[in-house]
């Protein structure tokens, strides 16, 4: 399959949470931004139905620094039943009050945060004529140095905004060498369990990522080194 050219961005903000998710109530980041996270940063700039984003490297450009914050979250959410029987009678109740559900919960996120994301996309099944390789390169470039989106970009969490700009050639990573044991690779949707008839709308996959020298190289999505 055709595919572009490594494509590169730089993008930074004051704060970052890439949620585990074996952590069930307190949001607690991974050590580095995922895949997942960084292609969401790219669809944001570009999205397409024609191209697909695959993430090759995540260069660290600062120190892995971490804060904790005690946040208000609400304690509940308004039952899905509730609001189809309220679309069904053409009235009812969907309000949550914070004054009665508020609950404190700790988060660990990360602070003062840089990467370097280097991806490619390769042209979908749902390419037109007139879409070609060439087109959607220039695109993003031109969309990058202009800081244009199709919505603000976020650090994982919609709570932290993150910036972007054109990724400067002589900028190196931060250089630390770290396992960072399994992470988050992205969510494969619309799967079928080869051991049942069962259908699984999203299915999360892993893979054994390690910061060498301040960056994680992702291997390619059909790689053995992808579990789930």
């Amino acid at each position: 399959m055709a595919k572009s050219k490594t494509l590169k961005i730089k993008v930074w903000g004051e704060n970052a949470c890439f949620t585990r998710p074996e952590m069930k109530v307190e949001r607690v980041s991974y050590d580095v931004m995922t895949p997942s996270a960084a292609r969401g940063i790219l669809e944001a700039i570009l999205w397409k139905p024609a191209i697909s984003w695959r993430i090759e490297r995540i260069d660290v450009l600062n120190e892995i620094r971490w804060q904790s914050v005690r946040r208000n979250e609400l304690g509940s959410k308004i039952p899905f039943s509730n609001v189809t029987k309220a679309m069904k009678d053409g009235k009812g109740s969907l309000a949550l009050y914070i004054e009665e559900e508020r609950q404190q919960r700790a988060g660990l996120f990360l602070r003062d945060v840089a990467y370097v994301i280097h991806a490619h996309f390769s042209l979908s099944d749902r390419k037109g004529p007139a879409d070609n390789i060439k087109k959607f390169e220039e695109m993003f470039e031109r969309r990058v140095s202009k800081g244009q989106c199709h919505h603000f970009p976020v650090m994982g969490n919609r709570e932290f905004p993150a910036f972007f700009a054109p990724a400067d050639d002589g900028e190196r990573p931060h250089p630390v060498d770290r396992d960072l044991g399994f992470i988050l690779y992205d969510m494969e949707f619309g799967v079928w369990d080869e051991n049942s008839s069962d259908y699984e709308s999203a299915r999360p996959r892993f893979f054994r990522a390690r910061l060498e020298s301040g960056s994680m190289v992702v291997p390619a999505w059909d790689s053995a080194e992808v579990l789930g």
